[in-house]
């Protein structure tokens, strides 16, 4: 490949290293569709005769075959998947082979199959979310009214619909989905004919190429376009947060299917058991999308310490660019699909958590209230009258409304009966209708705007 400047062959550790073909032959589509529109474009310009053009074009259509069939032999003396296609399309049309990689370098050739690669990422992501939400939003709408306790700080806090805990979770992914469109538009600029750095004096239509690859337009910097690796690190930007996002729910189903909280029985699908304990039913799969997260974070710093000491243009480090994007992509598909499951396989304990809600004092913050709005008691004053009933409520071992009156009274004369209107769960939820709340009536409101947003009901 390297033609009269070297002597000798490259050493066993040398060979070793150099080589990429082991994870790089993952691009082994993008690498032929990149390469038939550049031979494409070599002949419409005059470049290449078409006779040649057709023959280069055959000969990748054979490979493909092959590729699809057998898959991609691995040959470390040829580096890479764009050598190993080259020297296959050699064996089957012989030298005119050699004038597919006119006007072509190997940093170009790699930048476009990258972004091609990732770009289908992207899109794979994205619809593993929408399902995703499709099964929290046909959950959430199960469950408008169900009650369970609002925590913060892992404590009581007050008291929410389940509906409206699982749509805060389609907001995140919603949220993700954004950024995912946000960087493929960024990707979205073709790098081929940019050749090693400096472009070419051949006379290319990168619009053509462009266009039969689907970009919409050629970058407008050789040099950036052959060394940028923006768009691998904007996926895994996306991806890391996403796998956060992931991890929150997947800790959610953690707690709640343990038995201090019994809130869910998780499918016996995404489950395991234990070698040694007969009774245990394992959170094996989420706890494995929490690990992931972890992972997919780590792939992020790995890419970014990569680049962050590069000098234009391309650089041999480069070439650890796509195992990290691979294992990503990857991890985040498995953990999409097994949050997927769970979501839509478990089955909810909602008496369960009626009565968390209902033994943690989760509707305090509604005593408060009342005496702001109906005894004129200024808030603070309130807070303290509030924190007095439910010290009180605890001594008894009771729940708020099943104070009586009197004692209540006691704490502070201004208490009447009216007050046991707002004790309840079912009031809590029901008075916090404010736009984006937890009432029943705003969690419809929210099912029925997210199963517009993703065509159910089309």
């Amino acid at each position: 490949m390297w033609g009269g400047r070297f002597s000798d062959g490259p050493s066993a550790i040398m060979r070793e290293i150099n080589a990429s073909i082991p994870f790089d032959k993952a691009l082994w589509r993008q690498d032929i569709a990149g390469s038939r529109a550049h031979v494409a474009m070599l002949a419409a310009q005059g470049i290449v005769s078409t006779e040649d053009a057709e023959a280069i074009d055959g000969g990748l259509k054979t490979i493909t075959a092959e590729y699809e069939s057998d898959g991609v032999p691995e040959d470390w003396n040829l580096e890479d998947i764009h050598m190993t296609v080259e020297a296959r399309l050699t064996e089957l049309i012989g030298p005119v082979a050699g004038r597919l990689h006119t006007a072509r370098s190997r940093n170009d050739q790699v930048a476009t199959d990258f972004k091609l690669w990732v770009r289908e990422a992207f899109d794979q992501m994205d619809a593993g979310l929408a399902e995703l939400q499709r099964a929290l939003v046909t959950r959430a709408d199960e469950h408008t009214g169900s009650v369970m306790p609002g925590f913060t700080h892992l404590q009581t806090a007050q008291p929410v619909t389940l509906g409206h805990h699982l749509m805060a979770y389609y907001e995140m992914l919603r949220r993700d989905r954004s950024r995912l469109a946000d960087a493929r538009v960024r990707l979205n600029e073709s790098p081929l004919g940019s050749a090693a750095l400096a472009g070419t004096g051949f006379p290319l239509d990168r619009e053509m190429t462009a266009n039969a690859l689907g970009f919409d337009r050629p970058t407008a910097n050789s040099l950036d376009a052959v060394s940028d690796r923006d768009f691998a690190m904007d996926f895994l930007f996306a991806a890391s947060t996403c796998a956060v996002h992931l991890s929150r729910l997947a800790e959610e189903f953690i707690l709640w299917a343990s038995q201090p909280f019994g809130f869910v029985t998780m499918a016996d699908a995404l489950s395991t058991g234990s070698s040694i304990m007969p009774q245990k039913k394992n959170p094996d799969a989420a706890e494995l999308v929490r690990g992931h997260a972890g992972r997919v974070i780590g792939c992020t710093t790995a890419l970014m310490v990569t680049m962050k000491g590069l000098p234009l243009a391309y650089s041999k480090d480069m070439q650890d660019d796509k195992p990290p994007v691979f294992e990503a992509a990857s991890l985040m598909a498995l953990s999409i699909a097994a949050m997927t499951g769970m979501v839509a396989g478990s089955t909810f304990k909602t008496e369960r958590m009626r009565q968390a809600a209902e033994l943690g004092y989760a509707t305090a913050t509604d005593l408060a209230d009342w005496l702001v709005t109906e005894a004129d008691i200024p808030f603070r004053e309130a807070h303290h009258i509030t924190g007095a009933a439910v010290k009180l409520a605890e001594t008894r071992g009771c729940a708020l409304d099943e104070l009586p009156l009197e004692d209540l009274r006691d704490i502070d004369a201004r208490i009447d009966e009216r007050v046991f209107a707002a004790l309840s769960v079912d009031a809590s939820v029901a008075a916090r209708a404010s736009y984006g709340g937890t009432a029943p009536e705003q969690v419809k409101a929210q099912v029925k705007r997210a199963r517009t947003e993703l065509g159910m009901d089309e």
